[in-house]
Formats: structure tokens, sequence, C-alpha cells
């Protein structure tokens, strides 16, 4: 659970709570009132950023809402975050599940892959002009994501004319504390011009929650036969890179990994790149 999510389920059952009218205005002050109860926050903004009609569900809007706040005890830091919700005019709630399908409509209103996300630097195999665009939001310590990434990334690199492939960092540092290390490292060799890097990652044997930056490069140094130091993953352009690959994450709401998408569109299956002609 999110900061978010756990700052207002202090003070809102979200399973379904009565209110008045369907605007993005009454449902921005309805989440402030609800947000502003919780002793911990100092000050909040909501603005519904888009609203979604329901096919699934006749009457119904998905609501993408971004959430900055904040906290007393941190009053220089500001928590931004993207919400779903759901109104239909008289309930809100931040779930809604299809019985038939079992299929929550979360999924129906996450928002699509921009063309302006398909950055230059996150291209790491193929033609930026091919007919399919898959995009990878991965961590490299994830398990899901070793049993997953590499082998992906092998059957897609051997088309390059079929599949332009992105690769978007997004470390989950409260599981993977190492990772944030890794990432910058690997940022660093692709900017001095390493290939394979990506792929190369995912062998570096390290301890997910080792905090050493040194002994973490060290391992990352081995496995990719580079000698970068300290400094070198922790210049400008490898702070910009990083913090552009979470700004994607974050505007799309990514909250997992891996997270595939497919010509724009996300893949919960991830295997749909196994059956594009």
């Amino acid at each position: 659970m999110s900061l978010m999510w756990k700052l207002l389920a202090t003070v809102l059952l979200l399973s379904s709570t009565a209110y008045a009218q369907n605007t993005s205005d009454t449902i921005e002050d309805f989440l402030e009132d609800q947000f502003m109860g919780n002793s911990r926050i100092k000050n909040v903004d909501v603005h519904v950023e888009s609203v979604v009609p329901l096919k699934e569900v006749k009457g119904w809007n998905g609501y993408i809402v971004d959430v900055k706040a904040v906290l007393k005890k941190k009053p220089k830091d500001v928590i931004d975050q993207k919400m779903i919700w759901f109104s239909n005019g008289t309930v809100i709630t931040k779930d809604l599940v299809d019985l038939e399908s079992g299929k929550n409509l979360r999924e129906e209103i996450k928002p699509k892959f921009k063309d302006e996300y398909y950055r230059d630097e996150n291209l790491i195999y193929g033609n930026k002009d091919a007919k399919h665009k898959i995009v990878i939001f991965s961590d490299p310590l994830c398990p899901f994501c070793k049993g997953f990434v590499p082998g992906a990334l092998q059957n897609l690199k051997k088309e390059p004319n079929k599949f332009a492939v992105y690769y978007y960092h997004f470390p989950l540092l409260r599981l993977h504390p190492a990772s944030a290390t890794l990432v910058k490292a690997a940022a660093a060799a692709e900017q001095k011009g390493a290939k394979d890097v990506v792929l190369t990652l995912y062998t570096v044997k390290i301890n997910p929650r080792e905090m050493d930056p040194q002994k973490i490069l060290d391992a990352f140094n081995k496995v990719e036969g580079t000698h970068l130091t300290l400094e070198d993953i922790n210049t400008e352009a490898v702070k910009k890179q990083t913090e552009n690959d979470l700004k994607v994450a974050r505007d799309l709401m990514v909250a997992g990994t891996p997270t595939v998408y497919l010509d724009g569109q996300i893949d919960p299956t991830k295997k749909k790149y196994l059956k594009v002609k």
C-alpha cells in the first residue's frame, strides 16, 4: 500500500462512500477534505486529470486524480502521486471488479503510453521506426523480472526491424535498496557507450538489501567489464536519466515490475509480443 493510500485509509472507508453529485470539482473537494482529516498532513492539493466513462458499468466514470501532499514532519518533501477513483454521482470507491471476468476496472482507466515517452536514451534494441514498440519497466533485482526480462530481451533483439525495445529503470527501493546504485551504474555505462548493459545487469550478484554503493558498484563493474567510479554514476546526466524514467513510471501509474506495454497499451500477460506476426 502506498503512503497516500495509508494516509487516506485512516479517515475514509474506501469500499463505498456516499456523496452527492459526480463532478470533478466535487470529487476534488471531497478527497481534499478526507485527506486533511489526517493529522499527519499539513496541506494537500487534489486535481482530477481525466475522466473516463466506463463501458462495463453504465453511469459510472473512472477518475485519474493527481494528489500532492505535504506532511507536517517533512514540510520540505512533497508527496506527488496519481490515484484512480470511481464514482456514479452517489458513491465513490477505489475499486470496481467485473464479477464475470474478475477483471479490476482500474486497468481500463490507467493512462496510455504517449509518444513523447519514447525517448532515444531508453531505446536499447531495434529500430525506432520498427513496426511495433515494446516497453519494459523493471527492477534488476526483482525475482519476477529476472525470470522474464532477460529471456524477453534475447528474443526481441533478434528482430530489430519488427520491435523497437524501450527500457525504463523502475527500482523498488523499499524491497531492493541496492537497485538504486545498480540503475545509476547502468545509465552511466550506457552513456559511455557500453552495449547490452541492461541484459547483463540481471546477472549481477549482490544482496538486494546491500547499502554500500562501492560494494554494489564493484559487483556491477565485474559483470559488465566496466571501470565506473562513484563519481561516474552520480553525474547530472545520470541523475536526469534515472529521474526521467521514474517520472514516466509515475505518469503511467506503474506500480510493480515487470510492467510491459506493447504499442502503447499495457500488456498484463507480458507475452503478447510472442503473438505479433
